[in-house]
């Protein structure tokens, strides 16, 4: 990850010319990762409930929180979509890593995506760039790119297991070209990010702090909100793990199509954040505990 993130920033110009492809590498990728769970294995547990409520409801109670106490608009949205988003696919290597149930993660990755979908269209329709148009226009907008984002990946890899099990089982046993996907797009999205960031002028420095200290604060929150809602459900890691790592390359996609441009900078922090939570975790001990 370091590396991906250096040559982005480094050679920003060369990797932004290919952030068109961002999308569909990001689709490949939660190809790969659905082809980990069945929808007959999908089983909504107690502790998904949780997670699910403060990913798709906190998320809305704390931008409109922060409106009405006055803060900027583009650091709302920030914080927004740092909690919105769905689970990282990278979430459950780490969690087994640390000792979670792999499984009960798994089922809520695929879940945080499918309820983005959902209600992603809605949420943006009224907070983003677009809330000026019909509702049902700026819905249809949002709602076909999660559609081919993240629904379509999951169709695709249940229809490959009715049609072609040989293939689908393939795929499943190569769940490492989900990781290697994942690297290229970290490198394009740091690419046009980079060029973003210094495209801007030098008074939107102090919103550019504010929303990577904002990522910061919502990262540790959400680690520890998770493990303790995990420990109460008997897997403290899963939880963490689940309710803490973003899938934050989507997080900057959505900023930059729907959301102020600018609200990008949360997610790309949150980047950082997330992996020095896990790194900190997995020195701990092999369990994490």
């Amino acid at each position: 990850m370091p590396v991906a993130i250096a040559a982005g920033i480094v050679f920003h110009d060369f990797f932004a010319r290919f952030g068109g492809l961002s999308p569909y590498i990001i689709a490949s990728m939660l190809f790969v990762t659905f082809t980990r769970v069945k929808a007959r294995q999908l089983k909504v547990q107690r502790i998904h409930i949780g997670e699910l409520v403060v990913q798709l409801v906190a998320s809305v109670v704390l931008y409109l929180l922060l409106r009405w106490c006055g803060v900027d608009e583009i650091v709302c949205q920030g914080a927004l979509i740092c909690v919105f988003v769905p689970t990282a696919m990278a979430s459950v290597v780490v969690g087994g890593m640390l000792g979670a149930n792999v499984a009960q993660m798994t089922t809520f990755t695929l879940l945080s995506h499918m309820a983005m979908a959902l209600l992603g269209p809605v949420v943006f329709s009224f907070v983003g760039v677009h809330n000026d148009m019909p509702f049902l226009t700026s819905f249809w907008m949002v709602f076909r790119r999660l559609l081919v984002l993240v629904v379509l990946p999951f169709v695709v890899a249940q229809l490959l297991d009715k049609v072609w099990h040989k293939g689908y089982e393939y795929v499943r046993g190569h769940q490492q070209w989900s990781f290697y996907l994942w690297v290229l797009s970290l490198v394009i999205v740091m690419g046009e990010t980079t060029n973003f960031i210094l495209a801007q002028p030098s008074e939107m420095i102090p919103t550019e702090v504010a929303l990577a200290v904002v990522a910061g604060v919502l990262c540790v929150a959400q680690f520890g909100l998770g493990r303790w809602w995990g420990r109460r459900n008997g897997d403290a890691i899963g939880g963490s793990q689940s309710m803490g790592q973003k899938n934050t390359l989507l997080a900057i996609i959505l900023s930059q199509s729907y959301l102020n441009p600018l609200a990008s900078v949360a997610p790309v922090a949150y980047i950082v954040w997330q992996n020095l939570m896990n790194s900190w975790q997995l020195s701990r001990s092999p369990k994490g505990e």
